[in-house]
C-alpha cells in the first residue's frame, strides 16, 4: 500500500505542482495561492488529507516510518507538504496538541487545522539567546487573575505570516531550581491585543510571505486566559523535546527526498548538457565520481532516518536521543553537499530562480542551525558513548 502510494504521490505532484514552481519562485507563494487551494481539495477528495494523523483525527494512520516514506516524495517540490497539510510547524502543532491539548484546545485550535482552515507558528527562539539553549529566555508569562501576561522578544517564528494562532514558549518560574522546569507553552492567537508581528526576516535577500516566512514578534502586555496553557505549567521544555524529536524525523526525511530531487535534477542535466559538439558533462570523471558519491550518501541518510523512526516508535523519542541528533547532523551534511554539487553541475543556471535548485540551497542552508546546531548534536552525541566509557563530561 505505501509503496504505491509513494508512487502515485510522486506522479501527482511531478505533474501538477512542478509546474507551478517557476511561478512561485519568481512571483512568490501568493501568486499561485488558488491553485494550491484547488489541489488541496483536490488531495482531500483522494483521501490523503493529514496523513500522518490517526484515522480518529481524520488521518491514515500511519506510523512515523510510513508517513516517512510519503513525507520523502512530498518532499521532492517546496510545495508538497503544504498541499498535503502536513507542513512545517503545523504538523508539529498538530501532534502536541492531540497528545497534550483540552477538548476545549482541540475545538478551537486543532479542528481548524486539521481541516485547512487556519495555518499556525511555533515560537520560542529569541534574538538575544542562543537557541541551541531553550531553557534560556526572556520571555515571561505571569499570573494575573485567571490569565497570563506575556512580555518578550521572539524571532524566526516560522509561518507566522498569515497564521491564525502560535504556539509561544515563556518562562512562568524563573527560580525553580531544575533549570527544566522554568517554562511553560501558550497557545495565543495572533490577533491578540500585544501580539505585534514586527516584520518577515530577509534570508538570504528572501523575505519570504506567508507559509514561506520566519517572522519577528514583539509580545507585549500579551495577555490569554489560563486555559490556553498546553500541558502543566513548567512542562515547555518536556513538550518542546518531544516535539522536536519527532520534527527532526520530518525534518530529516524531507532533505532526502530534497536530495533525490535534485540528485535526478544533476544527473538529468549532465546527461544533456553538451561540452562540446561531441563531448557530454556526463562524459567528465568528476561529475560520474560526483554522482556516485551523492547516491551514496543518500542512501546512508535514508536509512539512517528509517533506522531513527523505528526506534522513537518502539522505544519513544526519549530513548532514540542519540539516533535523533545522528541524523539530523549527518542528514544536513548530506543534502549540502548534494545541493552543492547540483548547482556546480548545472553551473550559472544553477544560480537562477529559472529552476528550484538556488530556493533551496538559500533556505536549507539553515539545516545545519535550527532543531538544534549540528554542533550541538555532535557534542551530545560524543557525551552519551564516552560515558559509556566510563567518561562523564559536563555540558559546558
Amino acid at each position: 500500500m505505501i509503496v504505491l502510494l509513494c508512487e502515485s504521490i510522486r506522479a501527482f505532484l511531478k505533474k501538477e505542482v512542478y509546474p507551478l514552481e517557476s511561478r512561485f519562485l519568481q512571483k512568490g507563494f501568493k501568486s499561485i495561492l488558488p491553485e494550491l487551494i484547488d489541489l488541496r481539495q483536490r488531495v482531500k477528495a483522494w483521501g490523503v488529507w493529514t496523513p500522518h494523523l490517526p484515522k480518529k483525527y481524520g488521518g491514515k494512520g500511519f506510523s512515523l516510518v510510513e508517513f516517512a516514506k510519503i513525507g520523502e516524495e512530498m518532499g521532492r517540490t517546496p510545495l508538497g507538504h503544504y498541499i498535503f497539510n502536513c507542513q512545517a510547524p503545523d504538523i508539529g502543532n498538530m501532534e502536541l496538541l492531540i497528545k497534550y491539548g483540552t477538548e476545549e484546545q482541540k475545538d478551537k485550535y486543532l479542528k481548524p487545522l486539521i481541516r485547512g482552515d487556519i495555518r499556525s507558528c511555533f515560537s520560542m527562539t529569541e534574538p538575544a539567546h542562543a537557541g541551541s539553549n531553550p531553557i534560556w529566555m526572556s520571555t515571561t508569562a505571569v499570573k494575573q487573575g485567571h490569565d497570563y501576561v506575556i512580555n518578550g522578544h521572539k524571532w524566526f517564528t516560522s509561518a507566522a505570516d498569515g497564521a491564525a494562532f502560535a504556539i509561544v514558549m515563556a518562562v512562568t518560574n524563573e527560580t525553580a531550581k531544575n533549570s527544566y522546569l522554568k517554562c511553560s507553552q501558550f497557545l495565543v492567537p495572533t490577533n491578540t491585543e500585544g501580539f505585534d508581528l514586527q516584520r518577515n526576516i530577509p534570508i538570504m535577500g528572501d523575505v519570504g510571505e506567508d507559509y514561506f516566512s520566519h517572522s519577528e514578534i514583539i509580545y507585549k502586555n500579551c495577555r490569554v486566559t489560563q486555559a490556553n496553557l498546553i500541558g502543566e505549567e513548567g512542562a515547555g521544555f518536556a513538550l518542546a523535546q518531544e516535539r522536536l524529536g519527532w520534527g527532526r524525523i520530518h525534518h530529516c526525511i524531507r532533505w532526502v527526498g530534497i536530495c533525490e530531487r535534485v540528485f535526478e535534477m544533476m544527473c538529468s542535466y549532465a546527461a544533456q548538457r553538451q561540452l562540446s559538439p561531441h563531448t557530454l558533462l556526463a562524459n567528465k570523471q568528476i561529475i560520474q565520481h560526483w554522482i556516485a558519491e551523492c547516491r551514496a550518501d543518500i542512501q546512508a541518510a535514508r536509512l539512517m532516518v528509517f533506522n531513527a523512526a523505528e526506534k522513537i516508535e518502539q522505544h519513544g523519542a526519549h530513548h532514540a536521543y542519540e539516533d535523533i541528533s545522528l541524523v539530523k547532523f549527518f542528514v544536513a551534511n548530506v543534502l549540502k553537499k548534494v545541493l552543492d554539487k547540483a548547482v556546480q553541475v548545472h553551473g550559472s543556471l544553477g544560480l537562477t530562480d529559472d529552476i528550484v535548485l538556488s530556493f533551496w540551497y538559500r533556505h536549507e542552508r539553515g539545516a545545519h542551525i535550527y532543531d538544534g546546531p549540528d554542533e550541538v548534536h555532535k557534542s551530545a552525541v560524543a557525551r552519551r558513548i564516552l560515558k559509556r566509557f566510563g567518561v562523564d563530561i559536563n555540558e559546558e
